[in-house]
């Protein structure tokens, strides 16, 4: 309880106001600015059913021309808003493409995920730097690290808990020896769950945000951080992942911290895909 609490001794406002006081209040307005936007994510959605109906060479197929959609609009759309949303959902293809299309170099899937995403923190970084936010709104930031480490080892604990309750085994490793242990933990915790939430969250929702205002951005970013889990091809494991998306989303919003929801999201992975499976 005395954990909880110190993440919420600061309101979201107050964050925000220290981060960049123009990163709510300069919220354009903007006509007709869902029908720019219902437009992708319904794209967005479409592919990863297709992934989830088992159709991958169909769902390649539509990321690309998400892909080339979304790159083609930006050339058009004046408005600098709707571009740097559009900028920032160009991630969600790319990242998708890069893990269809990645060779298997190795026998063990955990060895590919350096390549994936060591790939994808290129155009991650770029996108960050090109959307115009300080380090303090993408949540680059160690402040209360002692308390937000243990915290995340404890939910990462339980969310990876009930996702494997959901989906069953799929570990990443052979064994819990400590050299593969630390292995899964360095990906994890150093590659993987940082490239994905700042795609999320850091860019995603910070931008949404400031075109849909903050309840809105957490529900669309949820919604499509599940859907970007289908290829399990199970619905309870996309509403599942969904929800985990709307509380690392929420303590986002609450803390500015990219480094408490990347660690959760991290030791979720290392319980799910290791730990959890092998014991």
């Amino acid at each position: 309880m005395g954990t909880f609490e110190s993440l919420n001794m600061e309101t979201s406002e107050a964050i925000k106001m220290k981060a960049s006081e123009n990163l709510i209040e300069r919220a354009p307005e903007i006509k007709n600015k869902r029908v720019y936007l219902i437009i992708p994510f319904a794209a967005v959605a479409f592919a990863e059913l297709l992934i989830y109906s088992g159709r991958e060479l169909e769902a390649i197929i539509m990321h690309a021309l998400i892909l080339l959609g979304l790159s083609f609009s930006t050339m058009f759309i004046r408005n600098e808003e709707i571009q740097k949303t559009y900028q920032a959902l160009i991630l969600l293809p790319i990242l998708r493409l890069v893990d269809l299309s990645m060779p298997f170099f190795y026998e063990e899937k955990l060895y590919n995920l350096i390549f994936i995403y060591g790939l994808m923190a290129i155009p991650v970084s770029i996108a960050a730097t090109n959307q115009g936010f300080t380090g303090a709104q993408l949540g680059i930031t160690f402040k209360k690290i002692g308390i937000y480490i243990p915290f995340s080892i404890v939910l990462g604990l339980l969310l990876g808990t009930v996702e494997y309750l959901i989906v069953g085994e799929n570990p990443l490793i052979n064994d819990l020896s400590i050299l593969n242990l630390l292995g899964l933990t360095m990906i994890m915790i150093f590659l993987v769950s940082p490239v994905e939430e700042m795609i999320f969250r850091s860019i995603l929702q910070n931008r949404l945000e400031i075109v849909l205002g903050g309840r809105e951005a957490l529900i669309i970013t949820s919604i499509l951080f599940g859907l970007m889990h289908s290829g399990y091809g199970n619905i309870i494991e996309i509403l599942y992942i969904s929800f985990v998306g709307a509380l690392l989303g929420f303590l986002f919003y609450r803390t500015r911290s990219l480094p408490l929801v990347a660690l959760i999201h991290g030791f979720i992975n290392v319980f799910f895909f290791g730990i959890i499976p092998l014991l």
